[in-house]
C-alpha cells in the first residue's frame, strides 16, 4: 500500500468493520512483509488499541505470526509480525503434450516445491491418476502430508465450456476431455480444482509480476508450439462469451489457406503460418535445420545472413497476425511470450515491433516476456493463492 491508498472507511457494523480491517491488514503484510502493531495502525488508520486487537485476533486465527523485533530506532523494540505461510497451500500445474509440471506454494507465494514429468504416451484413462501421483511427489518435495492443499489451478492449451465445462480447442490433449475432469481432479488431489487456458495465465502472470506490471489493458501473444493470445482490457481477462477469446489460432491471416471447416480440421489461418511446423518450414526455406521451431530460431540468432533473413521473415508474419488483433483491441501494449518468442529474445521483438508499426494504425509498445521459468506456471499459482486466500482471509 502506498500513502496514496484510500485509508479504510470507517461506517458498517462493527463485524463488517473487523472483516474489512482484517483483510486490509493481512494484504499490508502479504505486500509488505513483517510489520510492527503502529506501521499497521499508521497504514490502516486504526488507533493502537484497534490494531493490537486486530492482530490479537488474526495470531488467534492461525493467520499471522510473530517474527522478530524492530531494532535501531528510538524507544523499545517493536514486534513484528508476518502472514503465517503455513496457513494454506496452494498448486500450479501447467500441461502441455510432452510434459506436465507442477508447483506448490505456501499461503504467501514462496515456491516450495517444483517437479515436472513427462507426459507424452500416458493413457488417456490414466491421466488424472498420473496428475495425481505428481501433485503427491510435489507435496512429498515440499515437506507436505497428502491434503494440505487449499486451491490447484490447471492451465493447458484448451478453454473449458463455461455452459458443459467441457474443454475446448485441446483435441492435442486426449486425456483431459472428460465431461467431469474438474470434479475428478478435485477428488484425486482433495482440494479444488480450476481449469484455465495456459495462455491466459501467462497474461495473469505478466500482469503480476512481468512485462506487463501496471498495464491494465494489453494483449499477449504466445508463439510455441502452437500460437495463442490472451486478452486483457480494463484490467480483467476477456475470455469471449464461449471462452474462446484469443484463439487466434483459428484466425484467417494474408499468406496462409482460409480453412472452410476448423472444427474438424483443428487448424486455421495463423497456425499455419506460425505455429512449430511453419516455423520449421521456413527455416528450412533458409538454410536453417533444426528438430524444433525454437531451437530453429536459437541457431537463427548465431547465423549470419540467413539466420537474420529467417528472423525477419518470422518476424513479418507474427506481426501480420497481431495487426489484426490490435486494429480490434486497441491495447496499450502487446506482450510476447512462448518458447519461440523466448527464443528470439530482443531481437526478434525489436523486428516484430518495427514490422507492427509499419502495418497497424494502433502502435503499441512490445515487450518481451519478463517472467522467468514457466509462464503459464506462474500464472496459475497466482490464481489459485488469490482464490486461497479469498478462502481462507475469510473464514476466522
Amino acid at each position: 500500500m502506498t500513502e496514496n491508498t484510500p485509508r479504510i472507511p470507517l461506517a458498517g457494523t462493527p463485524s463488517l468493520l473487523r472483516a474489512i480491517n482484517d483483510r486490509a491488514a493481512l494484504q499490508l503484510l502479504l505486500e509488505n512483509g513483517p510489520l510492527s502493531r503502529t506501521q499497521i495502525g499508521t497504514l490502516t488508520g486504526l488507533s493502537k488499541p484497534t490494531a493490537s486487537q486486530l492482530l490479537a485476533r488474526l495470531e488467534a486465527a492461525g493467520l499471522v505470526v510473530p517474527v522478530g523485533t524492530t531494532a535501531g530506532g528510538p524507544g523499545p523494540n517493536a514486534q513484528l509480525y508476518e502472514v503465517d505461510p503455513s496457513a494454506g497451500y496452494v498448486a500450479g500445474i501447467d500441461v502441455t503434450t510432452s510434459h506436465v509440471r507442477v508447483a506448490v506454494a505456501d499461503i504467501t507465494g514462496r515456491t516450495l516445491a517444483e517437479h515436472r514429468v513427462p507426459s507424452r504416451g500416458w493413457p488417456a484413462a490414466a491421466t488424472v491418476e498420473r496428475v495425481a501421483e505428481a501433485v503427491a511427489d510435489t507435496l512429498q518435495r515440499a515437506g507436505l502430508a497428502p491434503g494440505a492443499l487449499r486451491e490447484v489451478v490447471v492451465g493447458l492449451g484448451g478453454a473449458p465450456d463455461p455452459v458443459t465445462s467441457k474443454l475446448r480447442y485441446a483435441s492435442h490433449l486426449p486425456g483431459w476431455h472428460s465431461p467431469r475432469l474438474t470434479e475428478e481432479l478435485s477428488a484425486a488431489l482433495d482440494a479444488p480444482v480450476s481449469i484455465e487456458n495456459d495462455v491466459n495465465l501467462a497474461a495473469v502472470a505478466e500482469q503480476a509480476s512481468g512485462a506487463a506490471r501496471g498495464c491494465e489493458d494489453f494483449v499477449l501473444l504466445w508463439a510455441g508450439e502452437g500460437i495463442g493470445a490472451a486478452i486483457v482490457i480494463a484490467g480483467r481477462l476477456h475470455r469471449g462469451f464461449t471462452g474462446g477469446a484469443g484463439e487466434v489460432g483459428y484466425m484467417p491471416v494474408p499468406g496462409a489457406p482460409v480453412v472452410r471447416d476448423v472444427r474438424r480440421k483443428n487448424s486455421g489461418g495463423f497456425q499455419e503460418l506460425v505455429g512449430e511446423p511453419a516455423v520449421r518450414a521456413l527455416a528450412r526455406e533458409h538454410g536453417i535445420t533444426a528438430p524444433t521451431a525454437e531451437e530453429a530460431v536459437l541457431l537463427a540468432l548465431e547465423t549470419p545472413g540467413a539466420g537474420d533473413d529467417l528472423l525477419t521473415a518470422l518476424a513479418g508474419r507474427l506481426a501480420v497476425g497481431l495487426a489484426v488483433i490490435v486494429s480490434v483491441v486497441d491495447p496499450q501494449l502487446v506482450v510476447v511470450s512462448g518458447g519461440v518468442a523466448i527464443a528470439g529474445g530482443e531481437r526478434l521483438r525489436l523486428l516484430v515491433e518495427e514490422e507492427l508499426a509499419r502495418i497497424a494504425i494502433s502502435r503499441p509498445e512490445v515487450r518481451s516476456s519478463a517472467v522467468p521459468g514457466s509462464p503459464v506456471l506462474h500464472g496459475a499459482l497466482q490464481r489459485a493463492l488469490a482464490a486461497a486466500r479469498e478462502a481462507v482471509f475469510s473464514t476466522h
